[in-house]
C-alpha cells in the first residue's frame, strides 16, 4: 500500500478534532500543498537509505512526504496533541508499522535520538529556527545534510557570505558545521493560516571533518556573539572584553591571528574567528 499525503480538507478536519488553533507563539503554519512538501523532500535529495529526523511534525503533512520516499523519520513534536495523533494518521496513509518514531519532547531539549539519524528535514518556526538548528548539529553529529524550511529573513541570514547585509552570528556559528545555501523558495499562500511573511527554503552539508575541538567551539562562538554585539565597532574595541579586557590587549591577540585590529565582525570568516580563537 503506497503512502498517501495528507489534503487541506483532511488537515482543516484534524485541526479541529484535536482542538489545535494554530498559534504565533508556536509557529504554527501548516503545509495544506502536496507539491510543497514533496519539493522540500526532493530538495534533500531523501532516498529509502536514509534515516531523517523531522522537528515539528505538527500534523504530520511534510513527514508523510519523508516516509513516502520510504525513508524511517524520527519526528521530533513539542505538542502532546499532535504527538499523540501522528501515529494514527501515519497508518491511515499507509505507514508500515515502525516506519515512524515519535519523540514527544521540546526540540530544544533532545539530546539523544533513536536510530542515528543523517538527514534533518523540517518546518521551523521564526523564533527558534537557529537555535533548533544549531542545537541538532551540535548534538547529533550524524546528520550530514538537510533542508529547513524556514521565514526568508533567517534563512538569508543562515547562508549569507561575509561582508553581505545580512551576514551575522547565526551565519557565522551555522558555518562552524559547514555550508548552507538558499535551495528555494516558498509561497505564502501553501500555508494555513496564511502567514504574512516569505519563507525559503535552506540546505547545508555538513563538513567532511570537524572545524575544531569542542572548547575552541565554545570560545569560537564567545567571540563571534561579541564580535556582533554591536555592529559596524571595530574588532579591538567589541572583542575587547574577551581578548584580555582591553583594546591594546585585544589588538594583540587580533595581530597574532592575521586579523587587523580596526576590522569589523561583518568582515569576517568562520575561518578569520576560529583564528582569532587559537591565537
Amino acid at each position: 500500500m503506497p503512502v498517501t499525503l495528507l489534503g487541506a480538507a483532511e488537515i482543516r478536519a484534524l485541526a479541529a478534532d484535536l482542538d489545535v488553533t494554530p498559534t504565533k507563539k508556536l509557529g504554527q503554519n501548516f503545509v495544506v500543498d502536496a507539491n510543497t512538501v514533496r519539493k522540500i523532500v526532493t530538495a534533500a535529495r531523501v532516498t529509502s537509505a536514509d534515516r531523517v529526523v523531522e522537528v515539528g511534525p505538527g500534523l504530520g503533512s511534510l513527514t508523510l512526504a519523508i516516509l513516502e520516499t520510504g525513508a524511517p523519520v524520527t519526528a521530533v513534536e513539542i505538542d502532546h496533541r499532535l504527538a499523540e495523533r501522528l501515529p494514527a494518521t501515519a497508518a491511515a496513509h499507509g505507514v508500515p508499522d515502525g516506519a515512524l518514531t515519535v519523540v514527544a519532547q521540546d526540540a530544544l531539549r533532545v539530546s539523544e535520538l533513536p536510530g542515528d539519524p543523517d538527514v534533518l528535514v523540517a518546518n521551523l518556526p521564526y523564533n527558534v529556527s537557529v537555535p533548533v538548528l544549531l542545537h541538532f548539529m551540535e548534538h547529533f553529529p550524524t546528520i550530514q545534510r538537510g533542508v529547513v524550511m524556514v521565514q526568508a529573513e533567517v534563512g538569508e541570514r543562515l547562508a549569507a557570505p561575509s561582508g553581505s547585509k545580512v551576514y551575522g552570528a547565526p551565519s557565522v556559528k551555522a558555518a562552524w558545521y559547514g555550508t548552507w545555501r538558499l535551495a528555494g523558495t516558498v509561497s505564502r499562500h501553501v500555508f494555513w493560516p496564511v502567514p504574512n511573511v516569505d519563507s525559503v527554503l535552506v540546505g547545508f552539508e555538513r563538513d567532511a571533518a570537524a572545524r575544531g575541538t569542542e572548547e575552541e567551539r565554545l570560545r569560537t562562538f564567545a567571540i563571534v556573539d561579541a564580535a556582533f554585539q554591536q555592529r559596524r565597532k571595530m574588532l579591538r574595541q567589541a572583542l575587547s572584553t574577551v581578548l584580555g579586557g582591553s583594546s591594546a590587549a585585544a589588538s594583540e591577540v587580533l595581530e597574532r591571528a592575521g586579523v587587523a585590529p580596526t576590522a569589523r565582525g561583518e568582515e569576517l570568516t568562520i575561518e578569520d574567528f576560529v583564528r582569532i580563537a587559537r591565537a
